[in-house]
């Protein structure tokens, strides 16, 4: 028989894809497992149980969580739910504003800001402007700069070229007749340009016939084909992305124009006065090549960057001016569609969805190119990512955090300079709908028994949705759990677990009193291996038995193992005291555990780690020793 000794220093390819269980030779074998759920992947290589999520407050319906950030001392949650606003800093709600869109409308709201002012878009809502002042938070819709009564927003002319309108007079309220059939009701109070003099369209008679309101005089009342209305409108749609580039506002596409893009004059963001394409003027092109290319998302990097749903361009110009300006497709990928999951900078590269949502790809400009590349970081665990609907990234933890439409969320621990991408997979009591990162914190939205909560995550916490509580002497009864009325939750009192409880009235009651505790929804994570490699001396069919393995801890408290004999003979350390109601000590260094038993194919891992203790775990290598039957 051959003995066998092998060492597992880290776990920085994260949760591999069965499809890599015959490929022993790749490091992502060696430096992967089978399973990974609600741990933290550390860049350094160790998994740790993920952090628990503080209970913030309760929300009325789904929506969508945005960050505000205003400086480092002002960092705000903003929680758009049915028709409001929510704006909460460091957990406390401190604003309620009304808000025009829908709870099953808030997955396509997209927003950009700068300095104390966000701006708001969505492809059928006038976009909207979020401005934090000293009184207090205004919402109000999107202001374009006008001179002399001229609007400077964006014009189009969506009929057919040879479509003309024929004034009935040049001055006052008109007439208007079109040769062809393109008014409606939705139309009025839009502005329209004849023969490059503006107006508002007051009244629709018919398809053919409008009333117009001049603000300037027209030359002449013959048919003329030089006539545009403005681009955005309720008849017409709105803008889809908004960013801001180079000192100009940038709006990405609209409803009816989904492949167009506006750039403001620079310096003046809210004037799109083409002039005559001097330098500082606003520009305006669309985006035409072989295949569909609506706009999915706006980044401003290096480049402006737009993703667009066939394929990833750069729009390039130093300055960026109406002669300057180059447009160049980079890659042929495919920003997801149907909802706004916005692109997020990691260390220089800009990750997004694919539009197959199974890919999170990461673009990327090389200089030995002088082009962007799109990297699939999720190529080796494929099973994660399923239907993504929302991800931002916490620069903190270095985790870009992922939720899925089922619900679960799934964590990726990157960190390009060392080649660490690693992902995993996380459940939680409920449904997770959105994320934010505000400042050093991390906010989810969940659904949990048909209520919508906002919880924070907290690496002083060990269990979901939870409170923490403090007395100065002994308490059984602890109250402030109206949001888990009627459910079974965990306790952890003074450092001990205590017997599951049910909160009713809002407080649960101990059997004996504590001073601390932290009570909440109880969560399990999990450890599985990958089994030994065909390629080396172990595995390919042969019948291998583990001997022993060496675990090593660190600020760990329990540690419940399978090796071999299942979970319901599984050992349990969670370490002992000499006082019996003392907790558990805290333990850092090596674990060691023999095992038995042969496993006839060596194909299946030799060992496994489960458990929903709330106490802390942290696992940074095994070392296994192994016999191999020859």
């Amino acid at each position: 028989m051959t003995r066998i000794r092998d060492i597992k220093t880290t776990f920085t390819a994260g949760a591999v894809s069965r499809d890599l269980l015959g490929r022993g030779d790749l490091n992502a074998y060696a430096n992967g497992a089978l399973d990974l759920q609600n741990l933290f992947i550390f860049p350094t290589g160790g998994v740790t149980r993920r952090a628990g999520l503080r209970y913030v407050d309760s929300v009325p319906s789904t929506g969508r969580l945005i960050a505000f950030e205003f400086n480092t001392e002002q960092a705000y949650l903003l929680v758009l739910s049915d028709e409001q606003i929510d704006i909460y800093f460091e957990g406390s709600l401190e604003a309620t504003l009304s808000a025009p869109w829908r709870a099953s409308d808030t997955n396509q709201v997209v927003w950009t800001q700068s300095a104390d002012t966000l701006l708001m878009t969505h492809p059928d809502y006038p976009p909207q402007k979020l401005t934090r002042t000293i009184a207090g938070w205004d919402l109000s819709e999107w202001s374009y700069y006008e001179q002399d009564g001229k609007r400077y927003q964006p014009y189009f002319k969506f009929e057919n070229s040879g479509v003309s309108l024929t004034p009935s007079a040049v001055s006052g309220t008109i007439t208007v007749t079109a040769s062809a059939p393109i008014f409606d009701e939705l139309q009025e109070g839009a502005r329209l340009r004849i023969a490059g003099k503006e107006g508002t369209i007051s009244d629709v008679a018919s398809p053919t016939v409008a009333s117009i309101i001049l603000i300037e005089d027209l030359p002449d009342t013959n048919p003329t084909i030089d006539w545009t209305e403005q681009a955005f409108s309720a008849y017409r749609g709105y803008p889809v992305r908004v960013a801001f580039h180079q000192d100009r506002l940038v709006i990405g596409g609209s409803r009816d124009l989904p492949n167009r893009l506006w750039f403001s004059k620079s310096g003046d963001l809210f004037n799109f006065n083409l002039g005559e394409g001097l330098d500082d003027e606003a520009i305006e092109f669309a985006i035409l090549s072989d295949q569909v290319n609506a706009i999915r998302g706006l980044f401003s990097g290096r480049h402006l960057q737009v993703f667009t749903s066939g394929a990833e361009w750069m729009v390039t110009g130093v300055p960026l001016t109406p002669t300057s300006v180059q447009l160049n497709r980079q890659t042929r990928v495919g920003s997801v569609t149907g909802r706004y999951i916005p692109p997020v900078n990691v260390d220089g590269a800009t990750l997004f969805v694919a539009r197959n949502r199974q890919e999170i790809r990461e673009f990327l400009y090389t200089d030995l190119e002088q082009a962007y590349q799109a990297t699939d970081l999720a190529l080796l665990s494929r099973h994660i990512i399923q239907a993504p609907i929302d991800q931002d990234f916490d620069q903190t933890r270095r985790l870009l955090f992922l939720v899925r439409e089922d619900g679960q969320f799934a964590t990726l621990t990157v960190y390009r300079a060392e080649q660490v991408a690693a992902w995993t997979l996380h459940q939680t009591d409920g449904a997770v709908q959105s994320v934010a990162v505000v400042g050093e914190s991390v906010y989810l939205l969940i659904l949990r028994d048909g209520t919508y909560m906002i919880e924070e995550f907290d690496d002083t916490l060990y269990l979901d949705s939870a409170l923490s509580g403090v007395s100065a002497s002994n308490v059984t009864v602890w109250s402030g759990l109206d949001h888990l009325e009627g459910r079974v939750v965990s306790v952890l009192a003074d450092g001990l677990i205590h017997d599951p409880v049910t909160v009713l009235s809002g407080s649960v009651t101990l059997s004996s009193g504590a001073k601390v505790v932290q009570i909440g929804l109880p969560f399990t994570h999990k450890i599985t291996p990958l089994p030994p490699s065909s390629v080396g001396n172990a595995g390919g069919g042969r019948s291998v038995r583990l001997v022993e393995a060496i675990y090593r801890v660190e600020n760990t408290q329990s540690l419940r193992l399978n090796v071999g004999r299942g979970y319901d003979d599984a050992i349990l350390h969670q370490f002992g005291s000499d006082v019996l109601d003392d907790p558990p000590p805290t333990i850092s260094g090596n674990v060691r555990v023999r095992a038995f038993g042969w496993q006839p194919d060596g194909e299946k891992p030799l060992w496994s780690i489960e458990q929903d203790a709330p106490l802390p775990f942290t696992l940074l290598s095994v070392t296994t020793e192994l016999k191999v039957n020859d």
